[in-house]
């Protein structure tokens, strides 16, 4: 019980940085009268005083947390926290069902960009700003905002960290404090959406979407202020933006720390898990671009660069923008485009999927049991980088990579038990575990996924769950042995 209140005392926190959040989109409407003020303000108000009454109810509880109370924390945020970000969409949008609601917050929250709702061109401001704080928010982690802030509270936040697994740089390249850490690498996020806003303000967006768009960009979470999305600008200097701060995003945000701390590339090139992905997701491009040319999508090779580019490096990276319908491209390029968001991108990165680090350890540990299977009586242990990789490590990959796998099989049988066509299941459950956002056919890019039953919609809500905690934080909540300790 204990567990529960310490829990629940740190949940209020982040429930009350929610109502802060909230208030800024209210001060918003308020300003441009955009019809929403009624919305946010109800919704700020309910929030804060229900924060603040479980704050005041579990002042006494605890104030360490264990292993238990930072897995189920890490549920919590994402999950629960999620239903006061239904508060605005519910209260300015009446017909919006809550299932619908839900599944739009965690979608921002999870940095997914999958979204149900249409006419976002005609939606206020204060609405529009609302989802892509929420992505932007979600980008770095409600968890490691939270392990920020927990020394005001006299709370150690180690096996929070740890339960969120947040990246692979030597602790020694960080700050020693857990605390510190967490605010260096929300340093090194915020000054990079800064850039961006300036860069796509002078590519030629106006100001409010260059800042909409760059938290969609910096957290991945591919949200738009048009139906068209990127493809609403038709501009390339904007993809070619986006394009560039996406595949900064795709990177471990403890690398730039690193690299605006000592004011050098080098620690770029010390990254072999960034150097994995850029020629993954580079090479993929060329090739993709050849594939559209050679099928004759598009009339010139330089045209079919362009859309190929734009178009695989948001999905490869699970950020989930677009500038043209890839549900209509030869059916290789789209399922390239999703497989590369199952492995891309870095660990202490914005995105999602199996991460690159966990495929190049899947790779190397392949090639090894080749290696002995004609060699078996010699010793050669895993090195990535130089250094030993422990048994622990590999076994914990191994064990992440079936259940990731397993995870997409039984969604994937679960829609097709609802009588979704099978491609629509399938890319469904691979772009919303894998944050990515569109899928094929009827959730394409052209779509969205408010063709889903109330089923359906809870299905994939589950699933960027499973895809943004990295599926343990989760699954570990049904094993009885967990709670026996």
């Amino acid at each position: 019980m204990n567990v529960v209140f310490t829990v629940i005392h740190i949940f209020s926190v982040v429930v009350m940085v929610f109502s802060g959040l909230m208030s800024t989109c209210f001060l918003t409407s308020m300003i441009f009268d955009d019809g929403a003020t009624q919305a946010f303000l109800d919704g700020t108000l309910i929030t804060f005083l229900t924060g603040i009454l479980m704050f005041v109810l579990t002042r006494h509880s605890p104030k360490k947390v264990s292993r238990q109370a930072g897995f189920l924390l890490v549920t919590m945020c994402w999950s629960m926290a999620s239903v006061f970000c239904t508060l605005p969409l519910l209260l300015y949008l009446p017909n919006l069902s809550f299932y619908d609601a839900y599944f739009e917050v965690i979608s921002g929250l999870t940095t997914t960009g999958a979204t149900v709702l249409s006419g976002l061109d005609q939606l206020p401001m204060s609405i529009n700003l609302w989802r892509h704080e929420l992505t932007w928010f979600g980008g770095i982690g409600i968890i490691v905002f939270a392990v920020a802030i927990l020394p005001i509270l006299g709370i150690g936040g180690m096996q929070l960290l740890k339960s969120e697994s947040p990246g692979s740089v030597k602790e020694s390249d960080l700050p020693p404090r857990i605390a510190q850490t967490a605010k260096a690498l929300w340093l090194a996020y915020v000054v990079i959406t800064f850039v961006c806003v300036i860069s796509l303000h002078l590519a030629g967006m106006g100001w409010f979407d260059a800042i909409c768009h760059s938290f969609a960009a910096m957290s991945l979470g591919g949200f738009s202020t048009h139906d068209n999305s990127i493809g609403f600008f038709n501009s390339l200097p904007i993809e070619i933006v986006l394009t560039v701060f996406q595949l900064l995003a795709a990177m471990n945000f403890a690398t730039h720390f690193l690299a605006l701390k000592k004011r050098s590339f080098k620690p770029y090139s010390n990254d072999m898990e960034m150097r994995g992905m850029l020629f993954t997701v580079l090479s993929s491009c060329v090739f993709c671009a050849f594939v559209l040319w050679h099928y004759g999508t598009y009339p010139d090779f330089p045209t079919a660069l362009r859309h190929a580019t734009f178009n695989l490096v948001t999905v490869a990276t699970t950020s989930g923008f677009m500038t043209q319908d890839f549900n209509q491209w030869p059916i290789f390029v789209p399922m390239w485009m999703l497989f590369l968001s199952s492995i891309a991108v870095s660990t202490g990165s914005t995105g999602g999927g199996i991460r690159m680090i966990r495929t190049i350890i899947l790779m190397k540990q392949a090639r090894l049991e080749m290696f002995k299977a004609i060699h078996p009586n010699a010793i050669r242990p895993m090195k990535i980088g130089g250094s030993v990789v422990s048994k622990d490590i590999i076994s914990s990959v191994m064990g992440f990579i079936f259940l990731y796998f397993i995870c997409v099989v039984a969604l994937v049988f679960t829609l097709l038990l609802s009588d979704l066509d099978f491609m629509t299941a399938f890319s469904a459950v691979i772009a919303t575990i894998n944050n990515a956002g569109p899928g094929l056919n009827l959730v394409g890019p052209a779509t969205n996924y408010a063709i889903l039953t109330d089923f359906q919609t809870n299905v994939c809500t589950f699933s960027m769950l499973l895809g943004r905690v990295q599926i343990f934080s989760i699954v570990i909540l049904f094993i009885p042995e967990f709670w026996k300790k």
